[in-house]
């Protein structure tokens, strides 16, 4: 069984690259779309700064300054450059527990991101600026995969950014179509899409029949494009199957708590999803998603002592 604390740190690295992936993908949507009508702009800021949990448009001054803040304040934690300090610093507490492909990778993006140099690169050329740190991201995650033991600690990685990501799709699906959401138009649907890296594979699927209902039925239900909720379900599930081998048989939660959860989603029907009120089904699909959170905690990490040492 991993050290706790290994495991832990692992965790978080897959949570915190994740999510510095997905605001620095918000914050390139909402540079793009200044450049369509100013209402179109601020519907899509809205939408980005409320996807990650901040408040609407009393805290958006134009759509630059918000992209600007997503990506570079460093007093906001849910920010890119805090998210891949607080990944790096993770990093660095179970350094021989990764590669040095991996490490370099996070760390070189880190320096850049933490640099003094890093506000100006980003007012000079703001969109290459955001569009480099997603593809360094991708960098690490290969290099994550191609050159780590596909053992316990790369499943701790993968645990953590699957989860991280149905919570941040259900997140941005809930700020667009659950409770309070507001009638979108083609322009801010489409930008849905590029905020979830789906534009491309919805439209191989729908054509160009872009609508709210059969976006969220993509990004909810559809089991081939790794963004949906339920391809990152069933990974958390597969994941969550060869780690509970190693834990205590009195913490099999994660799994069960997973399995249900991937379940619903695997046979969910749009038209019944429609009928209850799509804000009911997301709330109870992130809220599922908390309870695997604390599931994971309980089994692998904050088990009592004497579980941990032998009798």
């Amino acid at each position: 069984m991993m050290l706790a604390r290994v495991a832990d740190s692992l965790y978080w690295i897959g949570r915190y690259v994740e999510r510095a992936e997905h605001v620095a993908r918000l914050a390139d949507v909402m540079l793009t779309a200044t450049l369509d009508r100013a209402e179109t702009s601020a519907q899509v800021a809205r939408i980005g700064v409320s996807a990650v949990g901040e408040a609407t448009a009393e805290k958006i001054d134009s759509p630059f300054e918000a992209a600007r803040g997503l990506a570079l304040d460093r007093l906001d934690p849910g920010s890119v450059v805090s998210s891949i300090a607080l990944a790096r610093e993770n990093a660095r507490q179970v350094r021989d527990q990764i590669t040095s492909e991996t490490w370099e990778r996070l760390n070189l993006l880190h320096l850049r991101l933490s640099g003094a140099d890093s506000s100006r690169g980003f007012e000079a050329r703001s969109s290459s600026f955001l569009h480099e740190v997603i593809a360094d991201l991708h960098l690490f995650k290969g290099a994550a995969d191609t050159t780590m033991s596909h053992g316990e600690g790369w499943r701790f990685l993968l645990l953590g950014a699957h989860l991280e990501r149905a919570q941040l799709i259900g997140r941005l699906l809930e700020v667009c179509f659950g409770r309070g959401g507001e009638r979108l138009d083609h322009a801010p649907l489409t930008a849905v899409l590029r905020m979830s890296c789906a534009l491309e594979p919805y439209l191989r699927v729908y054509t160009a029949d872009v609508r709210a209902r059969s976006i969220l039925e993509f990004l909810l239900l559809n089991e081939e494009f790794p963004r949906s909720i339920r391809f990152c379900t069933a990974q958390i599930e597969a994941h969550l199957s060869k780690l509970s081998r190693h834990a205590d048989s009195a913490h099999v939660g994660p799994e069960r708590l997973a399995g249900r959860l991937n379940a619903r989603l695997q046979y969910a029907d749009m038209s019944e999803i429609e009928r209850d009120g799509s804000h009911v089904f997301l709330e109870s699909v992130l809220a599922e998603c908390g309870e695997i959170h604390r599931g994971v905690y309980d089994a692998f990490v904050a088990y009592p002592l004497e579980m941990r040492l032998p009798a």
